[in-house]
């Protein structure tokens, strides 16, 4: 069942009424009430003001927004400057150039420095769909996740998003928030606890019998799964794991405890991501029998975002055949 704490979006089941919006949007709307509450939050853009969402921002507080150009090497490393300077610049482009462009330029001017930049990966992972694989940024957050002093956010809903951004700039230093630009399920409310680094719960069966741990839109084909899989009479525990880096250790480990077995679910490679860095907290101080859903070792396509996620095993099938198959390694 849903864990009544949450506060999740009474809708969460219903297609037909529950709102599909993308987190994008979140982030430029978290850009304006931060940029309210504290005016030394500026904004560069890499000419994609628009599509990052940066655009209202930028008509409302024009002497703060800043247009770069095509040049995401500059992008850092301008925010950097105007960060040493007290400002708290977020930079926003698409994540396969920043920060897979830029990653040197974020390295040693951002990180390295513990600058206090804010970088906003949009159109991240496979939902970005008809752009094909030299967009679909599937490597962003094992880039961010293995620099020193970088946070890394992937929010799992546009009101989350918006909640991550409006928290970046409260938090001192390096933070990497990663954005899609497909509409997902608007599964989380207003009053729907975030706070970095504290993983929730989302979905506790009665008798739980896996943990699945998940972060970004596609955590809601876990929500679906769950609600399946209780049919089946079997119980899972559905973790939001917002924030990879600083991850939620103590959580983590609790529930590897409790259940004894974990299925961890993101919209990026198997190969360093939230998966990993799961595996990394549990190899350290409680392993248990462990399956990786995301994308395998493999750049992928062009294609309909629905059919992408289906192709490359990130289904609602894919999940629940991840989830058995770590209930007979788990007897």
């Amino acid at each position: 069942m849903i864990n009544p704490d949450v506060k999740l979006n009474p809708y969460l089941f219903d297609s037909d009424k529950i709102e599909i919006v993308p987190t994008r949007d979140g982030f430029g709307e978290g850009l304006l009430i931060a940029a309210e509450e504290n005016p030394n939050v500026v904004v560069l853009s890499a000419d994609v003001a628009k599509s990052t969402r940066c655009d209202k921002f930028a008509e409302k507080f024009p002497e703060r927004f800043f247009q770069i150009g095509i040049a995401e090497q500059n992008l850092a490393g301008v925010a950097a400057g105007l960060s040493v300077s007290g400002k708290i610049p977020f930079i926003s482009s698409y994540a396969v150039f920043s920060p897979g462009r830029n990653w040197e330029q974020i390295r040693t001017t951002i990180t390295y420095n513990d600058s206090n930049v804010k970088i906003a990966g949009h159109h991240s992972g496979l939902i970005t769909g008809y752009d094909g694989a030299t967009h679909q940024a599937l490597e962003d957050i094992a880039l961010m996740r293995v620099l020193p002093n970088m946070k890394v956010i992937v929010p799992c809903d546009v009101i989350e998003a918006k909640k991550a951004t409006i928290a970046a700039a409260k938090i001192w230093g390096p933070v990497y928030i990663r954005l899609a630009r497909e509409k997902t399920p608007v599964f989380t409310t207003e009053e729907t606890p975030f706070i970095p680094s504290k993983a929730e719960v989302f979905w506790q069966s009665k008798k739980p019998l896996v943990a699945i741990i998940g972060c970004g839109p596609i955590l809601y084909n876990a929500l679906l799964v769950a609600e399946e899989l209780e049919k089946e009479k079997i119980g899972v525990i559905i973790l939001n794991n917002h924030t990879i880096k600083p991850i939620d250790e103590n959580k983590i480990i609790e529930i590897a405890k409790k259940y004894g077995a974990v299925v961890t679910i993101e919209e990026h490679s198997v190969l360093a991501g939230l998966g990993s860095a799961v595996a990394e907290v549990l190899a350290k101080n409680y392993p248990v029998p462990m399956e990786f859903v995301g994308t395998q070792d493999v750049f992928t396509e062009s294609g309909p975002a629905a059919k992408l996620i289906k192709k490359y095993g990130l289904g609602v099938n894919d999940i629940k055949t991840a989830v058995k198959k770590i209930l007979k390694r788990k007897k």
